[in-house]
């Protein structure tokens, strides 16, 4: 079986880098982790002097179009964040002497791509256990069939022995008819199995990371990529606690090999110089470049667990600011601005409050990085201000504007466009809070008897934003925590939830993703991406799969109640 282990994936770049003589197109999703793998495959191209094309790819469409566009002039294709969970040979109909490098964080992998090892290479970390069904559980070999099909001919012999061969034939072929379908029942099934929940595995940055390690290539940059990628799954809430925390560890090695400094660096630190550390932060986004105040208004968890919405809860933040001794002058200037004195102890001030208010997780292993003297960022900064960038709404020029912005912001020569992002992300933040204030007042958040369900209306404030994938995955996880939060119906803290938002007005189209429940042992696993398809196949729904993480779709509007009607009794 096929699988590019360590010191196979250093082979196979090797093998591709000869090949590589030509030139390469790099195909690269949208998201912050596969633009971060994408700046460290850059940096090793860079290296070895290879020659490359960047397309961005939104989904799949772009991506065929950008293959069928390139095939010609390619022969070599390298897959980021996408083209793993799909059949990717069907789909692109590729000639034989193209060959495909895939690195993508969906799971779970497609069985032909797994199987398939002349084109496709799979860049796969080998502790990311992928639970593929056995080869002779899934596929049979031609020849087998191809021999049910000869026996089926006769041969010359005499009339008796004719027909006592032709008895034991018809009893052989009928037994073997048999088992055929048992057999096929039996893939079935186990394909169900293997394809009905869609998760994700290691972040694409950090395989990539392990990659340049492998090779003795990977320098700060490459690392400080990694630990961005990995946050972004996390922010995103792709991977469980255990797994983030578990990768952690495996960075946090890799941190303390490039970072340890001796006293003359601790002097000259200049602009230049940058330094990554470890530390326990306070789970609060954006905080170190907005009030705290803000902060505290503006991230899920503690906006949810105050529910801030309420009155109550606005009465109950000034409890907590007040047990925390701080003035409200202090925590509503910007943090920068704040009086040292408060902010040497802040964390383990606000720490020991919010423990006393619920609030017992509020700290959260992460990095930081400096540039020079000045510039701090947490890792949870750069992926809130990139995801920002590229889901900019203000028109500034071609769609491919917005990912290149993304990406040079993720190189430390452009702190101005990472400023950008962090005032886009303050405003992306507060617009998800405030929608989701308004969907709890206003009871949006229904039960539709196996989920929950909200859509926002054609006209809300901010709906445009909304429109955007991650954008409005981040949205349902914040609005599904507060829900849970709010609500005193046991039963329906329990529930998934799909959430609905305009995506073209003229096109009378809306977008619509499924998220798995708010569940302490929640394992991130989400089953919506089947069901869809299901539902739109019985419903002949007009709908468009065209995103790499499936349990996001499109709709026509008009088909919306009955496609619901069909989702609620699939799941019911």
């Amino acid at each position: 079986m096929h699988f590019m282990y360590q010191h196979a994936l250093f082979g196979t770049y090797i093998n591709a880098t000869i090949l590589f003589l030509q030139r390469v197109l790099l195909l690269v999703a949208s998201d912050v982790d596969a633009l971060c793998a994408c700046k460290i495959l850059q940096a090793l191209f860079q290296c070895d002097h290879v020659q490359y094309t960047l397309v961005p790819v939104a989904g799949w469409q772009e991506l065929e179009t950008a293959f069928l566009e390139h095939k010609d002039q390619f022969k070599y294709f390298v897959l980021i964040n996408c083209g793993a969970n799909v059949d990717l040979l069907e789909i692109l109909q590729p000639e034989e002497d193209t060959y495909f490098f895939v690195c993508d964080s969906h799971r779970p992998i497609n069985v032909v791509n797994v199987y398939n090892d002349t084109q496709i290479k799979l860049l796969v970390k080998q502790e990311d256990d992928l639970d593929v069904p056995a080869y002779d559980d899934i596929f049979r070999d031609e020849e087998e069939e191809e021999e049910e099909e000869s026996e089926n001919e006769s041969d010359g012999s005499e009339p008796q022995e004719k027909r006592r061969r032709f008895e034991e034939e018809v009893i052989e072929r009928t037994m073997k008819r048999r088992q055929r379908r048992e057999w096929e029942a039996r893939r079935r099934e186990i394909l169900f199995d293997y394809e009905q929940y869609e998760y994700h595995g290691t972040s694409s940055a950090m395989v990539m990371f392990d990659l340049a390690w492998i090779m003795s290539k990977d320098l700060n940059d490459m690392l400080w990529w990694a630990i961005v990628g990995l946050t972004d799954q996390w922010v995103q809430d792709k991977i469980t606690q255990m797994k983030y925390v578990t990768d952690i560890g495996v960075l946090q090695r890799h941190v303390s090999r490039h970072n340890h400094r001796n006293e003359d660096e601790e002097n000259s630190l200049s602009i230049d110089c940058m330094r990554i550390a470890f530390e326990y932060d306070l789970r609060l986004a954006l905080y170190q470049h907005w009030s705290l105040y803000e902060s505290l208004c503006n991230t899920c968890y503690t906006s949810a667990s105050l529910k801030l919405w309420s009155v109550q809860g606005q009465k109950r933040l000034q409890e907590f600011l007040a047990d925390m001794g701080l003035p409200l002058k202090q925590v509503k200037q910007k943090f920068n601005s704040m009086d040292m004195a408060l902010k040497e102890n802040l964390r383990e001030m606000i720490e020991e409050s919010a423990n006393k208010f619920g609030m017992k997780d509020l700290r959260v292993q992460t990095f930081s990085i400096h540039f020079g003297f000045k510039n701090k960022f947490s890792a949870s900064d750069i992926v809130y201000a990139t995801t920002s960038l590229m889901e900019n709404i203000e028109k500034e020029g071609p769609e491919t504007t917005n990912f290149i912005k993304a990406l040079d912001s993720l190189s430390r020569g452009n702190l101005d466009k990472l400023h950008q992002g962090l005032d886009l992300a303050k405003k992306q933040l507060r617009a998800i809070q405030q929608t989701v204030a308004s969907c709890i007042c206003t009871n949006l958040v229904i039960s539709q008897g196996p989920f929950l369900y909200c859509s926002l209306m054609e006209g809300t404030p901010d709906v445009k934003l909304f429109s955007k994938p991650v954008s409005l995955c981040l949205l349902s996880k914040y609005l599904l925590k507060s829900f849970v939060c709010s609500t005193k119906n046991k039963r329906c803290k329990l529930l998934p939830l799909v959430m609905a938002a305009p995506m073209d007005a003229e096109q009378g189209t809306v977008i619509m993703v499924g998220i798995p429940p708010e569940t302490e042992s929640s394992d991130k696993k989400n089953f919506f991406g089947r069901a869809f398809e299901k539902a739109a196949e019985s419903t002949s729904s007009r709908t468009l799969h065209n995103h790499f993480q499936m349990s996001i779709i499109e709709l026509k509007t008009e088909d919306r109640s009955k496609f619901l009607d069909a989702l609620i009794s699939l799941l019911s």
